[in-house]
């Protein structure tokens, strides 16, 4: 397959919550993993070996296949930076190319108090208290550092119970289910449109060695083909599709179950707030982190 590299490109002198909305503007076309290169950047010390060289100029990279959405994702991202002084070059690759040059970007990164994020070509010691997910992201299913899967992970951390068992709505590269498994989840269950994200998400099972029977991958629209219910569901998704999903996530939780929902911007934190209060859900707790949110909601029926 082709990949079309789009590198954003602004000035230096611009603040960096340019940097930010011009990642937000590529997460809200669909694609959750970028690569920012910054002047001078270099990694934390210890953390990687062979860091590259600081750029000249501040960018943001993002990944699209070459298919009939190409154009519409295109179109919106040039609509979201219209208002901002940018440069947009785009640039058509394999994608052996492209796996080569996402690698270059990618390093180990704590993203909470002992969960690390580490890419499955990098070295990292670790010490026994720390939980290492092992991750290759593959085409454009993210890294795991964008601000919204960080918040569910931390979410999940501190509402799973051991043997719960865990629905990932919108799966991409399968972090979320991996970082369910490594905290304790007997089982966990993951769904995405994309046929190229499910197979991406079951490597990276793989590679964190999780056995075949403790999860499930297939391809589908939200909750579609789900049969059964669960303790946890998590999406990291846009809002608009939260907003879709909360209309039947009561059918598949369990009796005392929460969801995890992010992917949501700030402007639109109320739109879900309301819908889950006008559903007789139980707000639980709201997280903001980088004008994003993560909302945590729960059905108490006894």
């Amino acid at each position: 397959m082709k990949w079309v590299e789009v590198k954003v490109i602004f000035e230096p002198k611009d603040n960096l919550d340019l940097c930010d909305l011009i990642t937000d503007s590529f997460y809200e076309v669909g694609v959750k993993g970028v690569t920012i290169i910054e002047p001078e950047t270099e990694p934390i010390e210890g953390w990687a070996e062979d860091a590259l060289k600081g750029s000249d100029f501040y960018a943001v990279i993002g990944y699209f296949p070459d298919n009939e959405l190409l154009d519409k994702r295109c179109i919106q991202l040039e609509e979201f930076l219209l208002k901002h002084n940018v440069k947009v070059i785009y640039s058509t690759i394999d994608e052996q190319d492209w796996a080569e040059s996402w690698k270059e970007y990618f390093f180990p990164e704590k993203i909470t108090e002992n969960i690390v994020i580490k890419p499955s070509w990098r070295e990292y010691k670790g010490n026994k208290e720390e939980i290492i997910i092992e991750i290759d992201p593959g085409m454009a299913f993210g890294t795991g550092l964008h601000a919204t899967t960080s918040m569910c992970i931390q979410m999940i951390q501190k509402y799973i119970k051991k043997n719960d068992t865990v629905l990932d709505v919108g799966t991409g590269s399968g972090i979320l289910m991996i970082a369910a498994i490594k905290l304790g989840a007997k089982k966990v269950c993951g769904i995405d449109i994309d046929e190229v994200a499910v197979e991406i998400a079951k490597d990276n099972l793989n590679k964190n060695k999780i056995s075949d029977d403790k999860f499930s991958i297939f391809p589908g629209n939200l909750l579609q083909n789900i049969k059964t219910s669960f303790d946890i569901i998590v999406a990291n998704i846009l809002s608009e599709v939260v907003l879709v999903l909360l209309d039947d996530i009561k059918t598949f939780l369990n009796p005392g179950g929460i969801f995890i929902l992010s992917g949501i911007t700030e402007v639109n934190k109320n739109l879900v707030i309301d819908k889950i209060n006008l559903l007789n859900f139980k707000l639980i707790e709201v997280m903001s982190k980088d004008r994003w949110v993560a909302i945590v909601g729960g059905d108490f029926a006894s």
